[in-house]
C-alpha cells in the first residue's frame, strides 16, 4: 500500500519565489510605536528633562507673553470703559429760533434702538435754586435745577456719595439728589444717617434733600445741578415734560451707527436740529490698544515656539548621533526604515508634549500670580492653553522629520561600524 504523497500548492507561494525576500517587518501596534518612543526618555531621562525643560520654558512663555497682556489690557478696558467709550450725548442744535422741543417720550424711542442698552433724560425747569428763603435769591447762581428720570444713574456711570437716588416713589414728591459741586455751593457736602434731612428752596417751594451724587466725569454738567422727579417738576415747578438732553449707552462695536441713526430716532421731522455727541476718545484708544496688543501676541508666542522647536530639534539630532549602534542593531534584527523613523519621531513629540504639559502648568500659574499681585483680573486666553498643547505636538512633529529621517537612512553594516 503506497502512502499519498503531501499535496503541494499549484502555484508556488509569493515568498518562496526565487530570490525574494522571505522576511517582512512586522507591523506594529500603536502600543509598541509609543513603548518604541519612550524608549529613549526611559533610558536617558536627564537629557530627556532638559530637553523638556526647554520646550516647557518655550510654552510657559507663551501662556505668560499671552495671560499677563490680557489681563492688563482687561484691567485697562476697565478703566477706558469708565471714560464712557460707550456713551453719547443728544440735544437739540443750540440758539434755534423758535428753540426744538424733543418729543416728551424721546429716552424711550432711543432705547427701542437696538445695540443701545441704557436710555434716559434731564430737562432743564429754568427754576431757582436757594439754601433757604431768607437767604438772596441770587444764592443759587450758577446751579442747575433739572428734572430727571430714576435711570439717569446707570446712563452716566454715576454713584450716590450718600443718601439714595430718586425712584419711583420719591420722583412724585418734592424731594431732590444734589450734584457733587451743587451740594458744597449749598452748604450739604453729604447727609447724615439718622439725622434730619435738610432742605433747600426751589422757586419758593421747600425741597427735602435725599442724596448727593460723587462727581460724575461723563456728564460735568450734573455736578452744578439739583435733580427733581420727572413728576415732581411736572406738578411743582410748572415742567412742560420735554427732555433737553438725552443720554444714551450702547453696545461699544455699535456706538458709531446708534451716533448715525439717533437724531431720527428723536426728532423724525428734523433730525438735523438734533446734535449727538461723537464717541469718546477712549474708544479709539482702547481699540488701539487691542490692536497693539494682538500684534505683541503675535511677535512673542512665535519667538517662544521657535525656541523651543529648536531645542527639542537639536537633542533629537544628538540622539540620532548617539545612539547609531542601538539603530544598526534594530536594522540588523528586520527593524524597516518606517519602524525606525516612526520610533525616533514619536519620542520627540513624546518629549514635546511632556515639556507642553508642564510649560502650561507653570505658565499659568505665573500669570494668575503676577495678574493677583498687579491687583489686575486674572486672565488666561483658552486659545494660549489650546495652542500650548497643539502647538507642543506640531513642535515634536517638526522638530523630529529630519533627525527621524536621517537615522532610518542609515545602513545596517554603517551604524554598527560607528564608533
Amino acid at each position: 500500500m503506497t502512502s499519498a504523497a503531501p499535496a503541494f500548492d499549484s502555484d508556488p507561494a509569493p515568498d518562496s519565489a526565487p530570490g525574494s525576500d522571505r522576511t517582512k517587518p512586522v507591523r506594529l501596534a500603536p502600543s509598541d510605536v509609543l513603548r518604541l518612543g519612550l524608549l529613549g526618555i526611559r533610558t536617558r531621562r536627564m537629557r530627556a528633562a532638559l530637553s523638556a525643560l526647554g520646550i516647557s520654558i518655550g510654552i510657559a512663555t507663551l501662556i505668560l507673553v499671552t495671560g499677563i497682556p490680557a489681563s492688563s489690557q482687561r484691567d485697562l478696558n476697565a478703566q477706558l470703559s469708565a471714560l464712557g467709550t460707550n456713551t453719547l450725548r443728544a440735544e437739540p442744535q443750540p440758539n434755534q429760533s423758535p428753540p426744538v422741543l424733543l418729543p416728551e417720550n424721546a429716552d424711550e424711542s432711543a432705547a427701542r434702538i437696538g445695540p443701545v442698552t441704557v436710555a434716559s433724560s434731564v430737562a432743564n425747569t429754568h427754576a431757582l435754586v436757594r439754601r433757604s428763603d431768607r437767604t438772596d435769591p441770587q444764592d443759587g447762581s450758577g446751579l442747575t435745577v433739572l428734572a430727571a428720570k430714576s435711570d439717569l444713574l446707570p446712563a452716566v456711570n454715576g454713584k450716590i456719595r450718600s443718601g439714595r437716588f430718586l425712584n419711583a416713589s420719591t420722583e412724585r414728591f418734592p424731594a431732590v439728589v444734589l450734584g457733587y459741586r451743587a451740594a458744597s455751593r449749598l452748604g450739604i457736602p453729604r447727609l447724615v444717617p439718622g439725622a434730619e434731612a435738610p432742605q433747600i428752596v426751589i422757586d419758593d417751594r421747600w425741597f427735602t434733600v435725599i442724596g448727593v451724587l460723587d462727581e460724575l466725569p461723563l456728564a460735568p454738567d450734573l455736578d452744578r445741578s439739583v435733580l427733581v422727579g420727572w413728576q415732581a417738576a411736572r406738578t411743582e415747578l410748572g415742567f412742560d415734560g420735554h427732555p433737553t438732553v438725552i443720554y444714551v449707552k450702547a453696545r461699544e462695536d455699535a456706538v458709531e451707527d446708534v451716533a448715525a441713526v439717533l437724531p431720527a430716532s428723536l426728532y423724525p421731522e428734523l433730525p438735523g436740529m438734533v446734535r449727538v455727541s461723537r464717541p469718546s476718545d477712549a474708544l479709539t484708544a482702547k481699540r488701539a490698544t487691542e490692536t497693539t496688543f494682538s500684534a505683541l501676541f503675535l511677535g512673542l508666542a512665535g519667538v517662544a515656539l521657535l525656541v523651543g522647536g529648536i531645542g527639542v530639534a537639536n537633542t533629537m539630532y544628538i540622539s540620532v548621533l548617539e545612539r547609531r549602534r542601538e539603530i544598526g542593531l534594530r536594522r540588523a534584527l528586520g527593524a524597516g526604515r518606517g519602524q525606525i523613523r516612526v520610533q525616533f519621531l514619536t519620542e520627540s513629540v513624546a518629549l514635546s508634549v511632556l515639556g507642553g504639559i508642564a510649560g502650561t502648568l507653570i505658565g499659568v500659574l505665573a500669570t494668575l500670580a503676577y495678574a493677583l499681585y498687579q491687583g489686575w483680573p486674572a486672565v488666561v486666553p483658552p486659545t494660549a492653553l489650546v495652542g500650548g498643547t497643539v502647538g507642543a505636538v506640531l513642535i515634536g512633529m517638526a522638530a523630529g522629520v529630519y533627525p527621524s529621517v536621517r537615522a532610518a537612512r542609515l545602513t545596517p553594516t554603517e551604524a554598527l561600524a560607528a564608533t
